[in-house]
């Protein structure tokens, strides 16, 4: 396969990712132009027998650090966007990198190791640190949405770990729509069956249409939910759930303030 074949499928996430990195659509194209630029000069920079995305990936950050551009925020991005990149550049930098490359590209813990060459450890290290340093900025009430008390204790530790704080704990769709009433999380963490039989999806319907709030659903059947077609939920747990994905995904749901998708839609979808 030719080189410019196996890159070309990537080259549209390296823009995104370089665009945050810089903040800057334009400056981040300079970077990736200078990428496939030391590629045309020496294609054995990407091995076509591996992983050419995280080969790419790499090459892009070695041009980033080794080539400095004054780069400024571009203007013109978005309201949501331009403090999605405040909220960036506050973080340390490999913190940051490594944010990107879980939340935004998808990359798995491993992944982000072998991008940017470190241990399995250090890259989990890096990622907690950049919820933590996230949460500082975007400190939150949480409503949690559970009928296990096991799964809920659980849930509010790793919620409080990150610095956010737990207000409330329904177990019915009765109780979250009271909480509501009297609370205004800035995000909620819904199972989908809970103790009485009702359902968190109906639960979550009915207070989105009092509030706007993310939404992180979880459930044991995410097959039921993640079915290829539109819509689906935009944040999405599986049960039993490791403490690190939650984490991550709280970070995402509250860094990109993505507006969560109507439960009764979701229900028609599943």
């Amino acid at each position: 396969m030719p080189i410019s074949q196996a890159i070309s499928p990537h080259l549209p996430f390296l823009r995104r990712f370089a665009r945050a990195l810089t903040g800057n659509q334009r400056i981040g194209d300079v970077y990736v132009q200078a990428t496939l630029e030391s590629i045309v000069s020496d294609p054995s920079r990407i091995d076509l027998n591996g992983d050419v995305r995280i080969a790419l990936y790499r090459l892009l950050l070695e041009v980033w650090r080794s080539v400095p551009i004054n780069a400024q925020v571009d203007p013109g991005l978005p309201p949501v966007e331009l403090g999605a990149q405040r909220s960036l550049d506050a973080m340390t930098p490999r913190s940051r990198i490594a944010f990107l490359l879980r939340s935004l590209e998808g990359f798995s813990t491993a992944e982000v190791a072998q991008t940017l060459d470190c241990s399995l450890g250090e890259a989990q290290a890096l990622l907690d640190a950049a919820g933590k340093e996230l949460a500082e900025q975007i400190k939150t009430d949480v409503l949690i949405i559970e009928d296990e008390p096991l799964i809920a204790l659980d849930l509010q530790s790793l919620v409080e770990d990150l610095g956010h704080r737990v207000v409330d704990v329904a177990r019915t769709h009765k109780e979250a729509v009271a909480s509501i009433q009297k609370l205004r999380p800035g995000l909620i963490l819904a199972d989908i069956q809970l103790a009485d039989g009702s359902s968190g999806l109906e639960a979550v319907n009915e207070i989105l249409g009092a509030i706007e709030v993310p939404v992180i659903f979880i459930t044991a059947y995410p097959e039921r939910f993640l079915t290829g077609t539109r819509p689906e939920p935009a944040f999405l747990i599986t049960k039993p759930f490791l403490t690190d994905t939650v984490k991550a995904v709280i970070s995402q749901a509250l860094f990109f303030q993505r507006r969560a998708q109507r439960p009764d839609k979701l229900a028609a979808s599943a």
